[in-house]
């Protein structure tokens, strides 16, 4: 790795106090304000969502929160626990305990750490589009079924993980609702939908807790109403600091958690990178990617010595800041310390708040995640868009989000590898060839259009990538052709490329050639595809001065060769 300059991994807070002044102080502590009342509600949703106990959710929100604005690459950016993760951190914590989801984030904190270092902040390019919306919209459909419990209250005995099983649970149990429960998510759900018309200020969801807990608090114990869970009847919220705990890694745990961590790190990469360029387009500033995976990395390093889960750019908590004024990481920083005096002085009375209302919240996290009108959208493309996005929703559904991004990537791959094989072209002429006037003719002002070729002399054309995926399809061309010419021009104008397949195979074409006693001319190779081709035995086995720069003097040696050729003994040019 070559690092032209520390400023490549330098935290934006190190550039902030510049020209920081007492109006963008003020801008940020108000965004920060408001920022930790709105990520509390979130923070414990997502933690009692991914099988862990609210305070979890709460710490990832103050620790990762203040570390990614702490060190990272941009302005603001704000950090903590997301719907994203609900998925992948549920299965690991069913499957390895916490113990083995902390193994994991930390394993994932150190891969991304290594992504930063290695400059490759620009992944996000490379992860398709339909691939993204497809496991977003997976996670969305899977973080609505598991609310459906909570949301209409029902009694079912413990939920299988897989979404069919839980489905069919919730079917067998459905004359168990609780219209209570029913009637308090609902209200919920509206208040969040309804809030933004009055004020966009303040959070719908901070509201619909605060709201709701006051009328379940007297309908408990004023109207003796039964069947309303709270927090506080399934968990103990202690307002205290947590304490560091030890992990234990080992080679052994690493082979076992290793895919998820690679899939937490992955994810988290995703999600903090989009909401960054998201961002981006609406300050109108540029986020340093590579610093901003170092920070999502070292909040998933440290986070879980205090017991908290993955963490990444929250797009709506960072929108959030935005609309409020935020534009330095001084206001997600802010918005850490705001979470943890709240919790410390008011995290008791957390025990309140209705486990239906929290169901409300991601439902409505969960329809905003979904894109679905995005899906409608990339149903109406190609087969290979629908086929990628379709086989990506299901398998995160069905399967896990692992599997989902590996299948998906792969059907990528290939639908990649399909249209570079229709886009390279490979043509053959005998007789005469057309030439362009503005490619490939090495006299200026030349009105000639067509080179005339001699008889023992043929053309072929390779229009496009010569890599593996169509290195096969020269070999074909040639078979159908049948009888060949004494000379073999291969023009390669429109080669942009050439991997190590396609040298191979023109090295074998060549080789094959010579045995057949045809003489092979390489025209209008590029010089990067010449510096490959260089690496191999082809200028040995034709002569480097049959690669030629462009057509007119491949045509010129052809004659010359052509020539030597029709004597009485042909003279050995190899």
């Amino acid at each position: 790795m070559r690092i032209n300059s520390l400023k490549d991994f330098q935290p934006t807070l190190f550039q902030t106090f510049k020209n920081y002044n007492k109006e963008k102080f003020l801008a940020d502590l108000m965004s920060g304000l408001i920022v930790g009342v709105v990520a509390l509600p979130l923070a414990i949703a997502f933690g009692i969502a991914s099988g862990v106990t609210p305070e979890k959710g709460i710490f990832t929100a103050i620790i990762a929160g203040f570390i990614i604005s702490f060190l990272g690459g941009s302005t603001v950016q704000i950090g903590g626990p997301t719907g994203a993760f609900i998925v992948i951190v549920y299965g690991i914590v069913e499957q390895y305990g916490v113990q083995g989801l902390a193994i994991a984030t930390v394993l994932a904190g150190v891969m991304l750490v290594v992504m930063g270092f290695l400059k490759l902040g620009s992944i996000i390019k490379f992860v398709p589009y339909p691939i993204v919306v497809g496991f977003t919209s997976g996670i969305a459909l899977t973080i609505f079924s598991t609310q459906i419990k909570d949301f209409f209250g029902l009694t079912t005995p413990k939920l299988p993980s897989g979404f069919i099983e839980k489905w069919g649970i919730y079917f067998q149990n459905f004359s168990s609702v609780n219209w209570w429960v029913t009637i308090i998510a609902v209200v919920s759900v509206l208040i969040i939908i309804l809030t933004p018309r009055v004020s966009r200020r303040v959070p719908g969801s901070l509201i619909a807790i605060i709201l709701m807990s006051v009328v379940v608090y007297f309908l408990r114990n004023y109207a003796n109403i039964e069947g309303i869970e709270t927090i506080g009847d399934r968990f103990n919220i202690q307002s205290e600091l947590p304490q560091i705990k030890e992990i234990a890694i080992n080679l052994e745990s690493i082979r076992l958690l290793f895919p998820s961590a690679f899939t937490i790190a992955m994810l988290c990469a995703i999600e903090s990178l989009l909401s960054a360029t998201v961002a981006d387009g609406v300050t109108g500033k540029k986020h340093n990617s590579n610093m901003e995976l170092i920070a999502q990395g070292a909040a998933n390093i440290i986070t879980p010595f205090f017991g908290g889960i993955p963490a990444t750019g929250a797009i709506a908590r960072t929108m959030t800041n935005i609309n409020n004024g935020g534009r330095t990481p001084v206001a997600g920083i802010i918005h850490s310390i705001v979470l943890l005096l709240i919790v410390l002085f008011l995290g008791d009375l957390t025990k309140h708040i209705p486990m239906a209302c929290l169901a409300g919240i991601l439902v409505v996290v969960a329809y905003n995640m979904s894109e679905w009108r995005t899906f409608v959208s990339l149903m109406k493309q190609s087969r290979s868009t629908q086929a990628i996005l379709l086989t990506t929703f299901l398998l995160t559904v069905i399967i896990d989000l692992t599997v989902a991004i590996s299948v998906g990537l792969l059907l990528a791959i290939f639908a990649f590898l399909k249209r570079m094989n229709e886009y390279t072209e490979i043509s053959h002429s005998t007789g005469e060839l057309k030439i362009e006037s503005d490619s490939e003719v090495r006299h200026e002002g030349t009105e000639e259009e067509k080179l005339l070729l001699p008889d023992s002399v043929e053309v072929y054309e390779i229009r496009g990538p010569f890599f593996f995926g169509v290195a096969n399809k020269f070999d074909e061309k040639m078979r159908n052709i049948g009888e060949h010419h004494k000379i073999r021009i291969i023009r390669m104008r429109k080669v942009p490329f050439i991997d190590s397949t396609g040298l191979n195979n023109l090295e074998a074409l060549i080789k094959n050639s010579i045995k057949e006693k045809i003489h092979v001319i390489l025209s209008g190779v590029r010089e990067s595809v010449r510096e490959q081709i260089n690496k191999t035995n082809i200028p040995e086995l034709i002569g480097e001065e049959y690669i030629c720069s462009d057509i007119q003097l491949a045509v010129e040696k052809a004659v010359e060769l052509d020539a030597v050729l029709k004597e009485q003994k042909p003279k050995k040019v190899h």
